[in-house]
């Protein structure tokens, strides 16, 4: 006899159990045995995914069917007996990159990086320049301001004067949202602007899963009052550019790939052949040089 089974989101993973919110309700779920049989090259229920769960009599719930995910931000997993795609998090709406623009000096290269691993994963993404009070708003322009032109929206923000923290919990709203960046700026004291508490919330979970990499990983969606949800992905950090060969890194560059095909020759690197069209708009500035350059090392696996 089928359960009866309602739908419900998992909004929390750790050490095998889910807990999930279902009609106003949430339940602590395991996995129904028969998802777990056969081979799986990936985690068979994440954060972020959609789920039918039958009510148990003691209270719990099981989980019978995982929704079809329309993306996920996944981690490679080396194994012995292959690679394992370890899912961060389940149907993101959109990832939010959160870098400072001083105290610490951003780290435009890694943000290069995110920005690559979003392309590929065909997921929207935005950029916060926090602790703008630091620096002089044309200091800051200079840092980021060309990201938008290639399709990447940027929100100039500051917790402690509040700046752009109504245009971040617009965007924020109604929207899954993934949150990554370095340490160190600002993220937890901008998120509490956004909505008191929810920063705090954020880091203790980031604490648990530093401190679980080893051991055990704590996951979470924080629900945001107006509606949505985000999730902190310090995991991010470490994420590679898997899947991608180094020929077609140039293709998740928004500004480069339309370029590629007016190249002398098919499989030009961009390095020093000639005929190169991406050099050629380095060269007359319609390719910011900073970009080119993180394309370039990270087409030679620098980071």
């Amino acid at each position: 006899m089928t359960p009866e089974t309602r739908p419900g989101l998992i909004v929390r993973s750790q050490s095998g159990f889910f807990t999930v919110e279902t009609g106003g309700q949430v339940l602590t779920c395991h996995l129904r045995g028969r998802l777990k049989q056969g081979r799986h090259v990936g985690d068979i229920a994440a954060v972020g995914d959609r789920v039918r769960v039958s009510l148990q009599s003691d209270g719990t719930g099981m989980i019978e069917a995982v929704e079809p995910r329309s993306r996920s931000l996944v981690r490679l997993d080396p194994r012995p007996q292959g690679v394992y795609q370890q899912v961060i998090l389940a149907n993101p709406d959109q990832a939010v990159f959160v870098f400072a623009c001083a105290h610490p000096l951003p780290r435009l290269r890694m943000l290069d990086r995110f920005l690559v691993i979003s392309e590929r994963q065909k997921l929207p993404a935005l950029i916060v320049a926090n602790k703008i009070d630091l620096v002089e708003r044309a200091k800051a322009e200079e840092l980021f301001g060309f990201y938008p032109s290639i399709g990447y929206p940027v929100i100039y923000a500051c917790a402690n004067t509040g700046q752009g923290v109504d245009e971040l919990r617009q965007r924020l709203t109604g929207k899954v949202s993934a949150l990554a960046g370095p340490s160190g700026v600002g993220k937890s004291s901008l998120l509490n602007s956004v909505q008191p508490g929810l920063g705090l919330a954020v880091r203790e979970i980031s604490q648990a899963f530093q401190k679980g990499r080893h051991t055990t990983t704590v996951r979470q969606l924080f629900p945001l009052d107006g509606g949505g949800y985000v999730a902190d992905t310090p995991g991010m950090r470490s994420l590679a550019i898997w899947d991608t060969e180094p020929e077609e890194l140039d293709g998740y560059f928004p500004e480069l790939a339309p370029l590629v095909a007016h190249c002398q020759f098919s499989d030009c690197n961009h390095k020093t052949e000639p005929g190169c069209a991406v050099r050629a708009a380095v060269d007359a500035g319609t390719v910011h040089p900073q970009r080119y350059e993180s394309y370039l090392r990270l087409r030679a696996g620098e980071e």
